[in-house]
């Protein structure tokens, strides 16, 4: 079977990513020094605030909200791990933990750090720390993008439908999707086939494919019924893009669309197309 399921293009305009927030904490100047040197060799990275004790690392953190925080362990006023556990684990940015002491080690990988740099460090040993901790950060900002964008996508949907209880309201002529970090607002007809593929709908739509969490039997119900029809208990087809039945084996056929396409047409629903290809069945 052929299928169609190259991801979306980039677009040409690509937005760069905007520099990465981070604190520096430690009691000791010079190591703060030594750190921020190291940082500002980054242009992808901002310094943001400087503290020296556990106290001043918490409020620093409650008030600049960083990506990222080099953050010592013990501090006077309350050691790194106190401070992280007063901002709470919902405030707490991406750490990593620079420290002359190897026994906390696992402590700090039980609350998720980035990376442990022990005292003294080389630079190819900080820099190996920052490109983790910078692609850390990047996939939390990824994260927060497709939370919000899966919010507004259930608002999209969900906005102006009746509350009538077991109706499903029609699709109508676009359908909302996400894929790749973006919502899409895909016109019915631009649409050539749909799979079920585990949890997610797979849009086939020229070439390219999109996945919505979606069932097959909900999806069905909210398409136009003139426009699509459903061919297997996993495959729905743009009525449109039918090109012609081909003959299988033990009476089955198979359904070819115009661009070549050949899926599987279940025993189970023949009755549904029959009327499309009345005269060669």
């Amino acid at each position: 079977m052929k299928s169609n399921t190259s991801a979306p293009a980039g677009g040409t305009d690509a937005v760069p990513p905007s520099r990465i927030r981070a604190i520096i904490v430690d009691d000791e100047p010079a190591a703060r020094r030594g750190i921020r040197l190291l940082l500002e060799r980054d242009g992808g990275v901002e310094i943001v605030g400087e503290a020296g004790t556990g106290t001043e690392a918490a409020a620093l953190i409650r008030r600049e909200k960083p990506d990222l925080a080099f953050l010592d362990v013990q501090m006077p006023d309350g050691d790194g791990f106190e401070a992280l556990a007063e901002v709470g684990p919902e405030a707490a940015p991406a750490v990593v933990f620079v420290t002359a002491y190897d026994e906390h080690a696992l402590r700090a990988f039980e609350v998720s750090a980035v990376d442990y740099l022990l005292k003294p460090y080389d630079d190819l040993r900080f820099g190996a720390a920052l490109q983790r901790a910078k692609s850390e950060v990047r996939r939390r900002q990824a994260d927060q993008v497709n939370a919000r964008l899966t919010q507004l996508l259930d608002y999209l949907q969900q906005n102006g439908r009746p509350a009538a209880a077991g109706r499903e309201e029609p699709a109508g002529d676009r359908i909302l999707l996400k894929s790749s970090g973006e919502i899409f607002f895909l016109k019915a007809d631009e649409i050539d086939w749909i799979e079920a593929e585990g949890d997610y709908m797979k849009f086939h739509v020229g070439g390219r494919a999109h996945l919505m969490r979606e069932t097959m039997a909900r999806l069905e119900a909210r398409l136009d019924p003139k426009r699509f029809i459903r061919i297997h208990r996993s495959t729905i087809v743009n009525i449109d893009r039918l090109r012609k039945l081909s003959p299988s084996f033990a009476g089955e056929y198979a359904v070819i669309l115009h661009d070549g396409t050949k899926l599987k047409l279940s025993r189970g629903y023949h009755e549904r197309i029959a009327g499309l290809f009345k005269e060669a069945l």
